[in-house]
């Protein structure tokens, strides 16, 4: 039987400089994004759209959904397939096109995760359960750009 689930996180803007919103370059566009029994994430807009640079914006949010999902999917079929994984990284990429509007929307992530397998792993078995990982993904189907991963992997010592 289907289920849904309800996620309710909460954003706090914290970007008030005292005039509020009085003028384009009078606010900050700094904010933190909470939900209860985790710790706060502070995020703000990218450098490009007067974002601090040392926060989360919410362009590298969806990118880091992207990866962990996947990850988090990989890693499932993994145990239940056998395969040991003693290490995963994953270095994806975003790109975003600009509209003229000034409006924009991402055109692709590719996913570029490394995974190294205990030895006697099987290098080809990391490809089908990718690719599994890949269809199984919630935020990867939810999106209406292309997600592609190019995997790697080594064997441990």
């Amino acid at each position: 039987m289907p289920r849904s689930h309800v996620y309710r996180p909460l954003i706090r803007w914290t970007g008030n400089r005292g005039s509020g919103t009085s003028g384009y370059y009078d606010y900050g566009r700094d904010h933190v994004i909470e939900a209860a029994g985790k710790p706060p994430l502070p995020g703000s807009a990218d450098p490009a759209f007067r974002g601090d640079a040392a926060r989360w914006n919410p362009e590298d949010l969806l990118v880091a959904s992207l990866s962990c999902c996947h990850m988090l999917w990989f890693l499932h079929l993994s145990a239940e397939s056998g395969l040991i994984v003693t290490a995963y990284d994953d270095e994806p990429v975003g790109t975003m096109a600009e509209t003229a509007d000034g409006s924009g929307h991402f055109t692709s992530v590719v996913l570029r995760p490394r995974v190294t397998l205990a030895a006697g792993g099987d290098p080809a078995a990391t490809e089908a359960l990718h690719h599994r990982a890949h269809a199984l993904c919630f935020i990867a189907n939810s999106v209406n750009f292309p997600v592609t991963v190019e995997s790697r992997f080594g064997i441990s010592d």
